[in-house]
């Protein structure tokens, strides 16, 4: 042992095989095997006598030893003298072999004090396991500890229930992470300790076989990853995925993945959120189990009360059940879809034994589905805040594969892009929740509802998921029995989906050709509407950054447009220049709100000018329009702060009347600036649209968003001479999507590809 203490002590995380001489493992038998080798060792420690024991908790406790785990150990002793020395004799070497330890000396009755007033430390003692020593000591701490736990479980959950949530408040739901913490996530490995805990209270039957299982994987997942990092790390994070991946035996991604491949740490995510959901499910089920035995729900009989809320579905104990007499031996194919509906509108949980019978006799529905199970579905999907756990439910138990056998593709399919908060599951219910709040502004709310659970439902298949999944979702409407024209729409609503919001933030508003293409795709007002609906609650369901309120007004702008050519024919008049632009003396320059407008002496580069002084005051370009009215440049540029607080106008407006006529000090800053804040990302692409535009050409522009990007890629075409007259700027995320509107046909592709190259190189 001398020889592995001084062979680990160079670093703070030790490969505990290192210290036992295990071959690595991230199985249970590995866990299992490693614990019995550190219980060996750690008993060489502790020598032969009454009154003292050493107790293993933690994951030592549980023989759940990871390969870079910490130690757990409690010194039990019955008033030992020598206590202190011992204990020295036990610490130093865990200490000197470089493993984390967490270290405790109590009598048994200290620690179970200790337990009464800790919550956490309650918990830890329900993993207490004698280690050496006087087991007899150990097994009455083992025992008193789960004792106690009983007699005072139910009235201390509230106080775990609130820690519980403070932890997932600060950790997130591993569920819908992307680098998730594999232990203290809501739905990871600390809380099947809870659900461990609530299980030993007798409250309720916590531990599944489901759960036990997904239990198993995300221990195997956290074994993989810290065999894969090479140190103690809970947080699966994104440069180790695929290596933990592979050493999970899960499906390898190709050298060159063909399109719609899914690469392995997909899959790993996949499994991870799925276990995460199951575990989180059945904690949430154990909690408000815990509540209705507080609660004690009694008629006056002193049986649970029994009150009916929708159609063969009643109240039981404050979870919803079937009443007795729709169980038989044909049960209604649209029961499930029924009680789902009942569960969302009523806000309360569906019973566990329901689900599963649900699950094992409900029939498949028919197709066409009856217009009951149509009905059941609306309700399901319009139910409001209700509508999410439902469906968690329902899905977690296989029903809505019953309903759409397409779910099993989207089930807990990650999204890369960190603008969007879920899976893809996920968000699509999330944003029907969120198209419930927009129905009665639109004719057909319940095509609103089904188009918003559809939208997405071609992500992850090769090609454009608009396109892709119009035809899916059409063959689900037609299956659930709409008419032919309404699965038209469907379709319609899900291949437009993208429309308003690329238009609104990428094109020029005021072009003529802008708003007619948009009114010619979609057709009718009803259609848009629809589209506007869907826009707000796609974007509400994504998360905060997908939506802005300059987005909101640039994309009702584009409705408000669209809708008046559609009743009128005749497409609106761009609106006249400020008066105060056109007139006052030179330079004018105007600040209100989020609009800054600078009319300067006629020349090239007055666009590129202002923006680098917005960036200078940490102002993002959300739109630029330039133009010459009687020998005056005009430009307007709508802004919003970069970092929530806006500028000193005074200042603002000061350097911009310096840049505007020559200022050589600002310019300098300007290009200082420009210098400093190049961005490190991926590299930029550039794409031309010929027939975007009634007067120019869109040069569209996809790079790593950074400070002062529209000023160095505007002076780069200054420098080319191209003539710019509108940019639209349109951030997602940690990119950016800019179109330039450049005047002219330029139909000269050796002219295209300068331009090109000019702009690709001022975006590095």
């Amino acid at each position: 042992m001398t020889s592995l203490i001084k062979k680990s002590a160079a670093g703070p995380d030790l490969l505990i095989n290192e210290v036992v001489g295990l071959p690595g493992g991230i199985d249970a038998a590995a866990r299992a095997a490693r614990a019995a080798a550190i219980d060996g060792w750690l008993a060489g420690l502790l020598p032969r006598r009454e009154g003292v024991a050493l107790v293993a908790v933690g994951g030592l406790g549980r023989r759940q030893c990871a390969p870079y785990g910490d130690l757990d150990l409690l010194l039990l002793h019955a008033g030992a003298p020598d206590v202190d020395e011992l204990a020295a004799g036990i610490w130093y070497p865990v200490w000197d072999a470089g493993l984390r330890l967490d270290h405790s000396v109590r009598t048994v009755a200290e620690a179970l004090a200790v337990a009464q007033d800790d919550l956490r430390a309650a918990l830890g003692l329900l993993d207490a396991r004698f280690v050496a020593g006087d087991e007899d000591l150990a097994g009455r701490l083992v025992r008193s500890a789960a004792e106690q736990w009983r007699r005072t479980a139910v009235r201390r959950l509230p106080g775990l229930r609130e820690i519980t949530a403070t932890r997932w408040a600060a950790h997130g739901e591993l569920a819908f992470l992307l680098e998730g913490d594999l232990k203290e996530a809501a739905g990871g490995l600390r809380d099947v300790g809870i659900l461990r805990a609530i299980a030993l209270a007798g409250v309720t039957t916590a531990l599944r076989p489901a759960v036990r299982a997904a239990h198993l994987r995300l221990l195997d997942t956290r074994d993989a990853l810290h065999l894969r990092a090479g140190r103690r790390v809970d947080r699966l994070v994104a440069q180790e995925r695929d290596g933990v991946a592979t050493l999970l035996g899960l499906r390898q991604p190709a050298p060159d993945p063909s399109p719609g491949t899914v690469d392995a740490g997909d899959v790993l995510l996949r499994r991870v959120a799925s276990d995460a959901r199951t575990v989180r499910h059945a904690l949430d089920d154990a909690f408000r189990a815990a509540d209705r035995l507080r609660a004690g729900r009694r008629g006056a009989d002193g049986r649970p009360v029994r009150r009916p809320v929708a159609r063969d579905v009643v109240v039981h104990d404050g979870e919803l059940v079937l009443a007795r007499t729709v169980i038989g031996a044909r049960p209604d194919p649209s029961l499930s879809l029924r009680v789902a509906a009942a569960a969302a509108t009523t806000g309360l949980p569906v019973a566990r034994a329901t689900c599963e019978w649900l699950a094992a006799y409900c029939p498949p529905l028919p197709t066409p589905w009856p217009a009951e199970a149509r009905v059941a579905l609306i309700t399901l999907l319009g139910a409001g805040p209700g509508l999410v756990p439902a469906w968690e439910t329902c899905d977690r138990y296989g029903l809505v594969d019953g309903w759409l056998p397409e779910w099993t593709r989207v089930r807990s399919l990650p999204q890369h892009n960190p603008v969007h908060r879920f899976t893809l599951d996920r968000h699509l219910v999330q944003t029907a929740g969120e198209a419930g709040r927009h129905t009665r502004d639109v004719d057909r709310p319940d095509l609103l509802l089904l188009g918003a659970l559809l939208h997405d439902v071609g992500k992850g298949l090769p090609g454009d998921h608009s396109q892709v999944g119009a035809p899916i979702a059409e063959a689900v409407a037609a299956r659930i029995g709409l008419p032919a024209s309404e699965v038209a729409l469907i379709g319609r609503l899900v291949r437009l989906h993208l429309l308003l919001p690329e238009v609104a933030t990428r094109r020029d508003l005021a072009d003529p050709l802008t708003i007619a293409d948009v009114a010619t795709k979609v057709a009718d007002t009803s259609t848009l509407e629809l589209l506007h609906a869907l826009v707000q609650a796609d974007a509400a369901a994504t998360g905060p950054a997908a939506w802005s309120h300059w987005k909101g007004r640039l994309v009702a702008d584009l409705v408000a447009r669209v809708r008046t050519t559609l009743d009128t024919g005749a497409v609106p008049e761009p609106p006249a220049p400020d008066p105060a632009l056109v007139t006052g003396p030179l330079p004018v320059v105007r600040l209100t709100g989020d609009r800054v407008a600078v009319a300067a002496a006629d020349r090239r580069g007055l666009l590129t000018t202002v923006a680098g002084c917005l960036a200078l005051h940490r102002l993002d370009v959300v739109s630029a329009d330039a133009s010459t009215v009687f020998g005056r440049a005009l430009v307007e540029f709508r802004v919003q702060p970069r970092y929530g607080l806006a500028p000193d106008p005074v200042a603002l407006g000061a350097d911009l009347r310096r840049a505007v006529t020559g200022d050589v000090s600002v310019i300098q800053r300007l290009r200082g600036r420009a210098l400093a804040a190049r961005s490190a990302g991926a590299a930029p692409r550039v794409g031309w649209h010929r027939e975007a535009a009634t007067d120019a050409v869109v040069l569209e522009l996809r790079a790593a968003d950074a400070v002062g990007l529209l000023y160095r890629v505007s002076g780069a075409l200054d420098e080319a001479g191209a003539q710019l007259r509108a940019a639209r700027i349109s951030t997602l995320g940690a990119d950016v999507v800019d179109a330039f509107y450049l005047v002219g046909g330029w139909p000269d592709a050796g002219t295209r590809d300068r331009i090109s190259a000019a702009v690709l190189a001022a975006a590095q």
